[in-house]
């Protein structure tokens, strides 16, 4: 009888541990999904990072549809440093305009699925702006070339445009933008460009908000390589030209610099383009080529230092004040044969340095390119950034 009783009390004992070990093991919770583009949001960036965050879970499929239900192809990667959160990135662009939405799903430690969705609308611009900009892709240019980018129209949101603009050289450089006016922005850096520098301008412009219903319409990349150091010295006191090519001067030519009346503007020029034969004609700045002082003549072998009509070119009827006095219109004038030889000599961003005239210092009077005559100080002074 005691043998029996125990075999009784061990089948309870074995029959409470077995119900234990059945017992279904709590449910984990839920995986949760926060997209960084709230559901409906409208007038977003195309370029908006659409960011994926889970907690409790690990991150799944992820889609984004256009309005019309077809898949835009992306991918999605996790964002460095951010624990938990990815960013799906499309192949080629969202379109101004267009609604998308975004659907995640994630799994829970129990493979429990989770989803989530957002529709959203792309911003449908007022303008998509493209500037223009300079040097041109591919050329060689000169050490005093800035990079000039012009937009169409004068832009509201300096700062965030020029944080767009990212500049990249072979050779480091101090360089930064200035904003010449609301719808012109240059960068150089504190002394000219090192020589044979390869320099690259991105202009990640597209989905960039410019204000005031403006949006980038497309991004740009434009390279370009800064050639030979040719930095000439036009000094109009000693009527002397010195070109030099590198640090060592191969040509010192007598000129003839602006007159009284018509004095050359002081600092650096950048040559902009050259002529073989061009006519001059005073009419084109407002005085008439019969009036006093007017003229109209054929010129060889031009060089344009500025936008104001200053040139560097040949000129036999001063080759006798060539070298004495200052006779021109406000051009560099030299014989035609040393007119002929810097003409071959110069590229557009070589750099001629008048001094010692009686005239004032290049201006935005005098056109586009007057950036080195700006002290450094002031020019840093003109980024939106500073």
């Amino acid at each position: 009888m005691i043998a029996a009783g125990a075999l009784v009390l061990l089948a309870g004992c074995q029959g409470n541990d077995s119900g234990g070990s059945q017992r279904a093991a709590a449910a984990g919770p839920p995986a949760q999904i926060s997209l960084a583009v709230a559901d409906g949001s409208t007038d977003v960036s195309p370029v908006v990072p659409l960011e994926i965050a889970v907690t409790g879970g690990k991150l799944g499929d992820v889609k984004v549809v256009d309005g019309d239900g077809a898949e835009v192809a992306g991918t999605v990667a996790d964002v460095a440093q951010q624990a938990g959160t990815s960013v799906w990135t499309p192949e080629g662009q969202l379109a101004y305009g267009t609604r998308y939405t975004l659907t995640a799903a994630a799994v829970n430690a129990d493979d429990k699925k989770a989803t989530t969705s957002s529709t959203f609308t792309t911003v449908s611009p007022h303008a998509a702006s493209t500037p223009s900009i300079g040097p041109l892709d591919g050329t060689t240019v000169g050490v005093g070339m800035p990079i000039r980018v012009y937009f169409d129209d004068p832009v509201a949101d300096k700062a965030t445009v020029e944080s767009h603009l990212l500049v990249t050289s072979s050779t480091p450089t101090d360089g930064t933008w200035n904003w010449l006016s609301d719808s012109e922005v240059h960068f150089r850096p504190s002394q000219y460009w090192p020589a044979n520098t390869k320099i690259t301008l991105d202009a990640n412009l597209y989905g960039v908000n410019f204000g005031a219903g403006i949006w980038g319409e497309k991004n740009r990349s434009v390279s370009f390589t800064i050639g030979a150091k040719h930095v000439s010295i036009a000094d109009a006191g000693t009527h002397t030209l010195t070109v030099y090519d590198g640090d060592q001067p191969v040509q010192t030519y007598p000129m003839s610099a602006g007159s009284g009346d018509n004095p050359t503007r002081n600092g650096a020029h950048v040559v902009m383009e050259t002529y073989r034969n061009i006519t001059m004609d005073s009419s084109t700045f407002g005085l008439a080529v019969d009036a006093p002082g007017g003229y109209r003549s054929d010129v060889e072998y031009a060089v344009r230092i500025s936008n104001n009509g200053e040139f560097v070119h040949g000129a036999p009827w001063s080759v006798a004040q060539q070298g004495n006095s200052n006779v021109s219109h406000g051009c560099i004038n030299l014989s035609t044969e040393r007119a002929a030889w810097f003409f071959d000599f110069s590229r557009p961003g070589d750099v001629v340095e008048v001094q010692n005239s009686i005239g004032p210092t290049l201006s935005r009077a005098d056109g586009d390119i007057y950036d080195w005559a700006i002290p450094w100080d002031q020019w840093q002074a003109g980024s939106a950034l500073k």
